[in-house]
């Protein structure tokens, strides 16, 4: 039997496999997962246990956008996606998260959504 080609896994696939090996969320302690596009971000709160969506948040919606403002930067309208999936969270009776940035480096956008989370009360 011949094999196919498989095509490498980018350098952010592969570091995202090797975070998801360790991170997991349940039902007292959700993961919190980031995506992040060239354009816009998402996050969202999964409970891993039954594969389920609890919330979620992106720069797409008018009323992040309404809340960052007119003009603001992707790193801006990030920090009030970090808030707003925080209040979210509050409000489903979720307090506390673990954090997956989903392959990506910890610094700018992904940092900005973490560091908004935190300061709406996320602990993580």
């Amino acid at each position: 039997m011949r094999l196919k080609y498989r095509r490498p896994l980018s350098a952010r696939k592969r570091r995202h496999v090797r975070v998801r090996a360790k991170v997991s969320g349940t039902g007292q302690r959700p993961r919190l997962n980031i995506f992040r596009s060239s354009a816009h971000i998402y996050a969202q709160v999964i409970d891993d246990t039954v594969g389920r969506t609890l919330v979620a948040a992106s720069d797409l919606e008018s009323s992040v956008r309404e809340r960052a403002g007119d003009g603001a930067t992707k790193t801006a309208r990030a920090k009030v996606v970090g808030e707003v999936v925080a209040e979210r969270a509050k409000e489903a009776g979720i307090g506390t998260v673990v954090f997956d940035r989903g392959g990506f480096l910890y610094h700018g956008r992904v940092r900005a959504v973490a560091d908004g989370a935190r300061g709406a009360g996320l602990e993580f």
